[in-house]
């Protein structure tokens, strides 16, 4: 995700319970998922439960469904949010009904699990990447992904924490029956902001000041050099 900046932790009206507005948009996640390098030719796969796998250049996406624009905020389950994203891609939903159904011919899907390139992973249920708002982006505020925000596809889920919204998107595995969750057990099945569903086990209100406390560590971790996978 972005560059950084300084934050503040006045809380913004409109914003979902227990989030705060940050300033900037930093790159926030495990540290150790450095940002790769994006492939001369950039490919989408999908795979798993269907019929036929596709192998997807990412320059046929937008030749295949028209493009969107969308204004969304982005909500870090450690309570901060960045406002005003203005994302480009295409419809997630639109790309499932018009190239995935059709070619892939996936039968009896209640999830996926979408990976980035570097090492990210996320379980998504079907509900909640087919909603109205769930992109495939590969711009940001007028220009290319950059490293830092998930170059060359990041997968958006307005509706979901951060942790769901998976950069370098490189696979999108579609599962006949709910898969395991990633995160170390942390990593709520929906994880829908409105709802709070920041933890599978714990109250998302209980973890609201713990999550808080480990930003700025994690925003000095995600600045650092460090090594791409496999390198």
């Amino acid at each position: 995700m972005g560059t950084s900046g300084p934050s503040t932790s006045r809380v913004v009206r409109g914003l979902p319970p227990g989030q705060h507005r940050r300033r900037d948009f930093p790159r926030f996640g495990m540290p150790q998922l450095a940002p790769p390098a994006v492939p001369d030719r950039p490919i989408l796969t999908v795979a798993g439960a269907v019929e036929d796998d596709l192998h997807l250049p990412l320059t046929e996406l937008d030749r295949t469904i028209p493009r969107i624009e969308r204004v969304a905020d982005l909500h870090c389950v450690a309570t901060w949010t960045a406002t005003g994203l203005k994302w480009s891609g295409v419809s997630f939903r639109q790309f499932w009904e018009q190239v995935v159904e059709p070619r892939c011919k996936p039968a009896g899907a209640v999830a996926i699990i979408a990976r980035g390139a570097d090492g990210g992973r996320a379980v998504l249920d079907l509900r909640d990447a087919l909603a109205d708002d769930v992109m495939l982006a590969d711009r940001l505020d007028g220009e290319p992904l950059d490293a830092l925000h998930g170059a060359p596809l990041r997968l958006v889920s307005p509706g979901q924490y951060g942790y769901k919204n998976i950069k370098h998107l490189r696979t999108i595995e579609v599962c006949d029956t709910f898969p395991r969750l990633g995160y170390k057990g942390m990593e709520h099945p929906r994880a829908r902001v409105d709802r709070e569903e920041r933890h599978p086990r714990f109250a998302g209100p209980l973890l609201r000041l713990p999550y808080r406390a480990t930003v700025p560590l994690i925003v000095w971790l995600n600045r650092r050099p460090s090594r791409a996978p496999g390198s």
